[in-house]
């Protein structure tokens, strides 16, 4: 799936344009840093990239396949941590989607290794949960206006 302009915000919420942001990775581009990383695979979660989704998953611990038929409708991302130590790096993040009527989260810390310059997913610990935002909440849809004018 490829978004209808390139200049459309980048689905990973850093701000930029997707062109600036995930869509040089998604093309082969090396990202610098986990958290890069991190965001163009949420990116290519909400885009259905599940090639890239494999390209950028460690080959120890990469699936044979991969269908994101079934993928939730993917909302926001929040970065909550990221450190790096060498080739070692972790990032926490939770990421919101439609649940039905409702919201739900993933919450995932994960690790990454870097092999020759590129950087690779290897795997994260997660927990799953519905969300409950108050009216005067930011929306969970991302959009940045309060809950109560927005998706309620």
């Amino acid at each position: 799936m490829i978004l209808q302009t390139e200049n459309r915000n980048c689905p990973c919420g850093s701000g930029k344009s997707y062109s600036e942001c995930c869509q040089p990775l998604h093309h082969g581009e090396a990202a610098s840093t986990p958290e890069a990383l991190m965001r163009s695979r949420y990116a290519a979660f909400v885009l259905k990239l599940p090639d890239y989704l494999r390209a950028t998953w460690h080959e120890s611990s990469r699936p044979e396949t991969l269908s994101l038929e079934d993928s939730p409708d993917w909302t926001s991302l929040q970065i909550l941590e990221t450190n790096q130590s060498g080739d070692r790096g972790t990032v926490l993040f939770r990421a919101v989607c439609r649940l039905g009527k409702g919201w739900g989260f993933l919450e995932e810390n994960s690790d990454f290794v870097r092999e020759q310059g590129r950087w690779y997913y290897l795997r994260g610990d997660t927990s799953e949960g519905q969300l409950k935002p108050g009216r005067n909440e930011p929306c969970p849809c991302g959009s940045g206006r309060k809950h109560k004018a927005c998706c309620l």
